[in-house]
């Protein structure tokens, strides 16, 4: 029985160090979102920091900013559901290169 907890600490350590290595990865990882119809695109990487964001010029209107603003909300919120998805694929894939149950 020692055994078994010995082995499960060592995979538990070496769980938490491949996590802390993820993370570190996943920094520098960058996603895109967009909106309109690819009119506003922003990059923004997996820990949530903007890179970018790019506005098409025809929609930029000083009389409608709140459609402009919402458009920029939009590409935000779906490089965020992007940056989400390319954690939970790589921390599945640790899980599975560790032989571990993902879900």
């Amino acid at each position: 029985m020692t055994m078994n907890i010995q082995k499960m600490m060592q995979q538990a350590q070496m769980m938490q160090t491949r996590m802390q290595e993820l993370q570190t990865r996943l920094a520098d990882v960058e996603v895109d979102g967009q909106s309109g119809g690819g009119m506003v695109a922003v990059r923004m990487t997996c820990k949530g920091d903007i890179r970018k964001i790019t506005i098409d010029p025809s929609i930029i209107n000083p009389a409608d900013k709140e459609t402009l603003e919402d458009l920029v909300a939009a590409a935000v919120n779906n490089a965020r559901v992007n940056a989400d998805q390319t954690i939970a694929s790589e921390t599945q894939k640790m899980m599975s290169e560790l032989g571990l149950p993902s879900q």
